[in-house]
């Protein structure tokens, strides 16, 4: 009897053991996106200003990827891009509507469940979608507090008794979940910071907590570039009056404002990159640290001036370019990648490193075997950007970019279109639209954009 008890707990054991070979196996995977961080307000972009060690170090030591797009430049309509794997386009949603269900039946945390994953999601979700509390087995959808035209929009959440900025809170959140996890299950992690977006509805418009007060207080910062009148004066009349320049007039308008709000914006990312510090911090005191996968990404680009403008929506690099970084300790390597890296990959990328799967409906790719020297983007041409919501104060616009061109026009003004030649003229200043020399080119582009926006539009599944 001893022998035979002694082989069943042999046998229980080696099989206990392969499960939790199994789990440690496939990593944790932590999601960080980041709320207006334009592409070079990081220092590994060569920004010589910006304090973000910790960004910087992932990037270093991980996969840094150069050309990283947007394909819609909207809060909304960008993260039900990441949440789905879509084009707008596509999945239909953006600003004062509801995500379909069936795309969110297709979503990254829905595939992940099939896969054994412990799913979490803190912060701004930014996706009017009534399951929110099924799709992730953890979690809590917050953002700025719209009620308060103050610093209370950042700080009405508590820890304990203090009321803190909503980037401690997140990260507090995110610390507590993964002192909560244990090795038997793999954890998927989505942090949505809402910094460094400014609280619209508040005089000051940006707010940081004291641990980052210290920091630019010192020295000027360059005024932004193609910023003179005239690069204001050649865009149509309904972007001049439009949304991104009322809001220039709240942060840009005078010099004094210019400092102070670019200021601002730089604390604000500086303290998001404190709290990555501290939540590394944990997953190394819990022994986490060198089996979870690390992906760092802004929600679109942002206008700091240029063209007079402040915000984002429009098709221009500016609002378009984000930040994105793969940290993967298990392949600890830096490269830094030109091919084009879009947000629809981020579904695709957390559903390979956790060894899914990926659903056919899916339009991204995954960049996920960057870490072990592949190039899985490398045959991507082209890609549509698109801004389709319909509000008086945005202009709804479409387009087409290359490595060599960009091609957009507004889409309740077709016949206002913009062509530009990127390698010669990277700040989008000469539109090359209305010139003989570039009508060939000009309707290949169209053209191109016209079938890549059929078969988005054909994809769309309906009732």
């Amino acid at each position: 009897m001893t022998l035979i008890y002694s082989f069943r707990f042999l046998v229980f054991f080696m099989m206990l053991f392969s499960h939790l070979s199994l789990a440690q196996q496939r990593p944790n995977i932590i999601f960080i996106l980041t709320d207006d961080q334009r592409w070079d307000a990081l220092g590994f972009a060569g920004n010589d200003i910006i304090l973000t060690p910790q960004m910087d170090q992932l990037a270093r030591e991980g996969i840094y990827f150069q050309n990283a797009f947007v394909t819609t430049p909207i809060c909304a309509a960008s993260r039900a891009s990441i949440l789905t794997g879509l084009y707008e386009r596509t999945h239909g949603y953006t600003f004062g509507q509801t995500l379909q269900e069936d795309y969110a039946q297709q979503s990254y945390p829905e595939e992940l469940k099939k896969y054994g994953y412990n799913t979490a999601f803190f912060g701004k979700f930014g996706v009017n979608y009534p399951g929110f509390e099924r799709l992730f087995q953890e979690g809590e959808s917050y953002d700025r507090n719209g009620q308060f035209k103050d610093r209370r929009g950042y700080f009405y959440k508590t820890i304990g008794a203090d009321t803190v900025h909503l980037t401690q809170y997140t990260s507090h959140q995110a610390q507590q979940f993964i002192r909560s996890q244990t090795v038997e299950k793999p954890f998927m992690l989505s942090l949505s910071f809402s910094a460094p977006h400014a609280h619209d509805p508040a005089e000051e418009q940006y707010f940081w907590s004291e641990s980052v007060d210290h920091l630019y207080q010192k020295g000027k910062f360059p005024k932004p570039q193609i910023a003179k009148d005239k690069y204001f004066e050649d865009l149509p009349e309904y972007v001049r009056k439009g949304e991104n320049r009322t809001r220039w007039h709240w942060r840009y308008d005078d010099p004094d404002k210019y400092q102070a709000s670019i200021k601002g914006y730089y604390r604000m990312i500086s303290e998001v990159d404190l709290e990555i510090g501290k939540i590394r911090e944990v997953l190394k005191e819990t022994g986490q640290d060198q089996n979870t996968v690390i992906i760092l990404m802004g929600d679109n680009g942002y206008f700091q001036g240029e063209r007079q403008l402040a915000g984002k929506w429009l098709m221009y690099d500016n609002s378009l370019r984000v930040p994105l970084i793969i940290y993967d300790p298990r392949h600890v390597g830096h490269r830094t990648i030109t091919s084009f890296a879009l947000n629809i990959d981020i579904a695709p990328t957390i559903l390979e490193f956790a060894g899914g799967i990926m659903p056919e409906s899916w339009q991204g790719l995954s960049l996920a075997d960057y870490v072990i020297h592949e190039n899985p983007a490398l045959e991507r041409r082209d890609f549509v950007v698109e801004h389709l919501w319909e509000v008086d104060i945005i202009p709804a616009s479409e387009g087409l970019r290359t490595e060599e061109w960009k091609y957009f026009r507004y889409r309740d003004d077709p016949e206002r279109e913009e062509l530009y030649h990127l390698i010669q003229d990277p700040f989008e200043i000469k539109n090359l639209a209305g010139h003989a020399d570039y009508l060939a080119i000009l309707e290949e582009m169209r053209e191109l954009f016209r079938r890549n926006a059929a078969l988005l539009e054909s994809a769309r599944i309906t009732d």
